[in-house]
């Protein structure tokens, strides 16, 4: 194990966030806020363990599959721990464990909360924690790779390890500038929505911390009442914007060089669309007499379904009373997520897609066990690894679901409460129904149940198998 490589790296890594800090920092200073002391002292707790972790010269940059994984999870981890002190520090969240979920929750871009009271929190706490879901959304060490010279060239380990988005082959050879790609495509988009936004009459910081919450799938909202309160052209243009960064980063990267009929054979991108079609009709109509007409309906379900799609989180009303129908169909698509090369969370539709496919393919099997049948994805045949890849996914999924609910279960609130509370950190979505509803937040957890759901929003948001590896009794053996 290089871990003189490995603490370099977390070093940087805490710079990165350091620096990060400074947007809170000046948003501080412009409002005239009593927290610029503060946030000086967290910015100089970064620096200081950073600029002594990236001092240690490693024997060797070269960083291997173990390392990659461990290096992410511990990242993910430090940015948490690190990420919470403005909050804890101030203050405004006394309790470091619930610092720590809140701000697990920014930067795996789940937007669940402990806060009774969002609206009490000063602009720059604000804006922190909505910036800490733009930075999750792709990636801090996405980001580091794209700017700094990281492990000699093995940068390949890192992205795969941490990156919601494509794997780097799908956009060029070389690592470094398919992250440059992936941040220049996350920066356009991030300020069309912000200027969209500030045409529709919001103020630069609401426009601001909407837009990272959207961005990064995340929803951390600065209203007590959400997005229940924006204008409906408010409201469409975050819609909109949800479904956009749902997709596959590697589509616009195809459309930007006019492979259009590259797109058009995405299988995950069709079903993509279709999901959401089909579930916004579903809702409509299910919802229709609860809005009174057409277009109130439609708008609502198209934000509801967008944003549980997408893992955002966001809401414009109290999803937990629509009928069971429709409240059925949010739950299905809190487990299928957003596309695979997105900045959303889930299982993701890919996985979904090569499931399914897999259990026709056996189906086949047993009745024609003499016929050889491939399983195919975007017009090309899928190796056994990647189905394999994808089982063992699932069954990890689903083990780490189990011993959570069991876990939070101690606390003896209602099972729809805990098992939608699992659903909503580990698919990194936020909200989920009862007492976890859209109108209320986790604070109503033990401080245990709140570490174990902090630990599963991280686990979720890296794909499981980093945050397993870091915990794996092997991966520390020689």
């Amino acid at each position: 194990m290089n871990y003189r490589l490995i603490l370099s790296t977390l070093g940087k890594v805490l710079l990165c966030e350091g620096f990060c800090m400074v947007l809170p920092l000046l948003c501080g200073i412009i409002y005239r806020e009593p927290y610029v002391k503060e946030f000086l002292i967290c910015i100089a707790i970064c620096a200081v363990i950073g600029v002594l972790l990236s001092a240690l010269k490693p024997k060797t940059k070269s960083l291997f599959s173990k390392e990659g994984y461990i290096t992410v999870a511990l990242s993910w981890i430090f940015i948490s721990l690190f990420g919470s002190l403005p909050f804890y520090i101030t203050g405004h969240i006394p309790s470091f464990i619930d610092a720590f979920f809140e701000t697990a929750s920014g930067f795996s871009t789940t937007g669940a909360s402990i806060l009774t009271d969002v609206e009490s929190l000063p602009k720059s706490l604000l804006l922190w924690r909505s910036f800490t879901h733009w930075i999750g959304g792709m990636g801090v060490l996405v980001f580091l790779v794209a700017i700094l010279p990281l492990s000699g060239g093995s940068n390949v380990y890192l992205i795969k390890a941490e990156s919601p988005g494509p794997s780097v082959s799908k956009l060029v050879p070389k690592v470094k500038e398919g992250a440059k790609i992936l941040y220049a495509i996350y920066f356009a988009f991030t300020a069309l929505e912000i200027v969209l936004l500030l045409i529709g009459g919001l103020d630069v910081f609401s426009a601001l911390t909407l837009t990272f919450g959207t961005a990064g799938t995340g929803g951390f909202a600065i209203l007590n009442s959400g997005i229940a309160n924006y204008s409906p052209y408010v409201q469409n243009v975050i819609t909109v914007f949800m479904l956009i960064f749902g997709v596959d980063f590697a589509i616009y990267y195809l459309i930007i060089l006019r492979k259009f009929k590259a797109v058009l054979k995405s299988d995950e991108f069709k079903a993509y669309i279709g999901i959401v079609l089909i579930s916004i009709t579903i809702i409509t109509v299910n919802c229709l007499s609860l809005f009174g007409n057409i277009w109130d309906t439609l708008r609502h379900s198209a934000f509801q379904v967008a944003s549980i799609m997408t893992t955002t989180g966001y809401s414009t009303t109290d999803f937990d009373l629509w009928p069971q129908l429709s409240k059925t169909v949010l739950v299905i698509l809190m487990f299928v997520g957003a596309c695979a090369g997105s900045t959303g969370g889930g299982m993701k539709v890919s996985r979904i897609i090569l499931l399914l496919k897999s259990i026709v393919k056996e189906i086949r099997i047993m009745a024609h066990p003499r016929t050889t049948f491939k399983t195919t994805m975007n017009g090309r045949i899928v190796d056994h690894e990647t189905i394999r890849g994808v089982n063992v996914y699932v069954a990890a999924y689903f083990a780490i679901f189990v011993g959570a609910l069991l876990i939070i279960s101690l606390d003896n609130l209602d099972f729809t409460t805990n098992f939608t509370a699992v659903v909503a950190t580990i698919n990194n979505i936020g909200p989920g129904f009862n007492l976890v509803g859209p109108t209320k937040n986790f604070s109503v957890f033990s401080d245990l149940s709140k570490f174990v759901l902090s630990l599963v929003m991280l686990t979720g948001r890296l794909e499981i198998f980093p945050m397993i590896m870091l915990f794996a009794p092997t991966t520390w053996k020689k």
